[in-house]
């Protein structure tokens, strides 16, 4: 599930693109439809192509935000979860100063892709103008790490260029690793109304976990107890939403007068409030001045705004386009996450300063502002925590056993065998094979098999509602091609089977996988015919139809006789011969109790004593040497 989020100048049609794209009109007040313009965060969803398909769609969210000065805090409320931005600009005005601010928002919050949707260009007769903005937006992307994001000439009144963008957003999305999952699921509340017949409904982006209905939850930081009542992503139920769900929840417990934007929704015990932070920060380079210690700013993260002083450490000043370690002291508890991005904003006059990473939510102190052991510390977070660079480390080398995984992460092995404790905990990772060297996949990885897995055989069962499942060699080659990095080899893909197995998300034997719940079942005309052919072998149980008579029984239709194989209502002998598996079992017992009586049995003894053919006779006794209870000795047979 992917979220994108527009930015971009106010009146540069923002909500109108979205509007076009998708049918759902974002702006929701009503004083934002009487001004024209977004005031607060809109919601839509649209359905992209997927890439490499006909047909095939999948859903995104889009959170379309408010491009006012006015309203930039809004906009920041929006962006913090988002998956891709469009960066919307007007091609009869180009660049603006919303535009610039919007994109060094992005920049600073790492958004992963963007695309720049160059709108209203049914006004634009001039082609080189349009040419020149072009440029004017490649110029202005060149210093950002969006700097490769296509631009796409759009016009929403005509629908032009609308395909387009569409199929260059499914694109970029495609490109996107998976959301990971650290079994930590956060919902920063970014809206809170009630409905009528529900009560307390809350919306925002799903971070680092899932969650399902009849979940248990706090909200944070103010630790209210509530129930997950009901869950909806793009205004469809669910039973479970994954990392990275546009969400809406219906909690039990709480009132709406409890809440308020910011707030995270957790599960119990998961997650800690804070009121100081460390963090890496970058002042912009067009700062109108350097940033001095302990100066008032907002922070915004997730959702939440909260007023805050800047600590500088190691630093007298922070120069603009300069980086520097700072300890945030927050006016009141917000809840974050190593790792996470933010925003700080000048109160007044109103304007973004810089952003950067959180490196520690709970530091053990307020440090001494040029102590070379914190600043040496926070260095060395800057590089990541030692759980993220061993989650890093598996995502690269997945299927690794933990000591392999511990050389791999380069950590020291105490911290790294303490993290991996840690994610163990957590349930972010998950070990397979069990024994003295289990091994281990992310929970991202491990879901994202898992339910390729139960895609690919759900769409082998259409393909194939006859056939027993789908045989093993292909799906292992299916899987590697999702683990690129980890070659699945016999023992890996064993484990991988028997773990899936054991959690029943499929079943399997030694040559098919298929759901638990599949059955083949033949539709009532291919029932008739299977009644048919085996009223006929019941006639004749020891000279059955042969193979041609057999298909023609069945209508021609190989998978028919396949499945009867599969099941093992007939077994398949030697030289095209069939039986009722039935038919065969009294056959060989039948033969064996000769032996036990007689010593030998000859091929004619056989022939007689079931009133059969050669061919069937030599049939019977050659599987009954292949699976070792007869041994030819010259003409005859005799028991092993």
């Amino acid at each position: 599930m992917r979220v994108i989020g527009t930015a971009g100048h106010v009146d540069h049609g923002k909500s109108t693109l979205v509007h076009a794209l998708t049918g759902i009109d974002p702006d929701r007040l009503k004083e934002e439809k009487a001004r024209g313009m977004t005031i607060d965060l809109g919601f839509a969803w649209i359905e992209l192509p997927v890439p490499g398909s006909d047909d095939a769609t999948e859903s995104a969210g889009i959170v379309d935000v408010p491009g006012h000065i006015d309203f930039i805090k809004n906009m920041l409320a929006g962006v913090g979860g988002i998956d891709a931005a469009v960066l919307v600009i007007a091609a009869d005005e180009g660049v603006m100063p919303q535009t610039r601010e919007h994109l060094a928002i992005l920049d600073l919050l790492a958004v992963p892709a963007a695309v720049v949707a160059l709108t209203k260009t049914d006004l634009i007769d001039d082609p080189e103008w349009l040419e020149l903005v072009e440029l004017d937006v490649a110029e202005l992307l060149a210093s950002t790490h969006l700097r490769d994001a296509p631009i796409v000439p759009v016009s929403a009144p005509t629908g032009a260029g609308l395909d387009h963008l569409r199929h260059t957003l499914a694109g970029v999305l495609a490109d996107l690793p998976p959301r990971r999952n650290r079994s930590r699921p956060r919902l920063p509340v970014d809206r809170i109304f009630t409905l009528s017949g529900f009560g307390t409904i809350v919306t925002g982006t799903l971070l680092d976990g899932a969650l399902a209905v009849g979940d248990a939850v706090e909200i944070l930081p103010g630790r209210k107890p509530a129930r997950i009542r009901s869950l909806q992503t793009h205004k469809r139920q669910v039973e479970t939403a994954v990392p990275g769900s546009r969400l809406a929840i219906n909690l039990t417990g709480v009132a709406t007068d409890d809440l308020r934007r910011g707030d995270v929704v957790a599960r119990p015990g998961t997650l800690e409030p804070t009121v100081l932070v460390d963090a890496r920060f970058r002042l912009l380079p067009d700062a109108t001045r350097p940033l001095k210690h302990n100066q008032l700013v907002d922070f915004f993260a997730g959702a939440a705004e909260i007023s805050a002083h800047v600590r500088l450490l190691g630093t007298e000043v922070l120069e603009p386009g300069a980086e520097a370690f700072v300890q945030l002291r927050l006016d009141r508890p917000a809840v974050v996450a190593a790792g996470d991005r933010f925003i700080l904003r000048q109160p007044s006059p109103s304007a973004t300063l810089g952003g950067g990473l959180i490196l520690s939510p709970h530091p053990r102190r307020r440090w001494r502002r040029h102590d070379p052991k914190a600043l040496a510390r926070l260095a060395t977070l800057a590089h990541g925590l030692p759980d993220e660079i061993l989650l890093h480390a598996l995502e690269r080398h997945p299927l690794s056993t933990p000591a392999a995984l511990v050389a791999a992460s380069e950590l020291a092995p105490a911290d790294a065998t303490a993290a991996l404790d840690e994610l163990r905990a957590q349930g972010a990772v998950v070990e397979i094979g069990g024994g003295a060297e289990p091994l281990l996949l992310t929970l991202t990885d491990w879901t994202r098999l898992r339910d390729a897995l139960g895609d690919l055989l759900a769409g082998y069962h259409r393909q194939y509602p006859l056939r027993r499942g789908l045989p093993r060699s292909e799906a292992r080659s299916k899987l590697q091609a999702l683990l690129p990095a980890a070659p699945l080899a016999v023992r890996p893909f064993n484990a991988l089977l028997a773990a899936l197995e054991q959690e029943g998300a499929l079943a399997a034997d030694d040559g098919a996988l298929w759901r638990p719940d599949f059955v083949p079942t033949p539709t009532p005309a291919q029932q008739q015919r299977i009644d048919r052919l085996l009223a006929a072998y019941a006639a004749a149980p020891y000279t059955p139809p042969n193979l041609p008579d057999t298909l023609a029984l069945l209508g021609e239709e190989g998978e028919l006789l396949e499945m009867l194989v599969e099941s093992g209502v007939l077994i398949r002998l030697g030289g095209d011969v069939l039986l009722r598996r039935a038919d065969f079992d009294a056959m060989t017992e039948g033969i064996a109790g000769y032996l036990r009586a007689n010593g030998t049995i000859t091929l004619a003894e056989v022939r007689d004593q079931f009133q059969t053919s050669r061919k069937y006779a030599q049939a019977v006794l050659e599987e009954m040497d292949v699976r070792r209870i007869t041994r030819r000795e010259g003409d005859a047979r005799v028991l092993r």
